[in-house]
């Protein structure tokens, strides 16, 4: 186990497990009606029925959108008789965040680099050096 954490940080491999669940919410956070329920669900808990109030689209149309955010686990869905009540869990997007974090130093980087660059050679009125 110690080498698959050594080759993990070497080449910034995600195992895979973690490399399912970040697939999981990047496919759920792809889709515009999916981060609306979310917006909505990141105010306070809601239930289906309220949910798709909103949406020019059928309840059982709205039902998949939220079982796609429950399988990526940003959703968490509690039955009471007939009563289906979500509520937004944000542990996957620490995940991501975490995932990120690795690309901002590259960023970061390169705007530095880019910032030394333009200090270096800089321009004239017209663009030009």
């Amino acid at each position: 186990m110690g080498s698959l954490r050594y080759l993990t940080r070497l080449f910034n491999i995600v195992p895979m497990p973690a490399a399912v669940k970040l697939d999981r919410v990047f496919h759920a956070l792809a889709d515009p009606t999916r981060r609306a329920l979310l917006a909505r669900l990141a105010r306070r808990p809601a239930r289906v029925t309220d949910l798709a109030k909103p949406f020019d689209m059928s309840l059982p149309a709205v039902s998949r959108h939220i079982r796609v955010l429950e399988h990526a686990g940003l959703v968490v869905r509690h039955v009471d008789g007939r009563v289906h009540e979500c509520s937004l869990d944000v542990a996957p997007l620490k995940s991501v965040e975490q995932w990120l974090r690795a690309y901002r130093k590259f960023w970061d980087g390169n705007l530095e680099s880019l910032a030394s660059y333009i200090e270096r050679h800089p321009t004239t009125d017209a663009g030009r050096r």
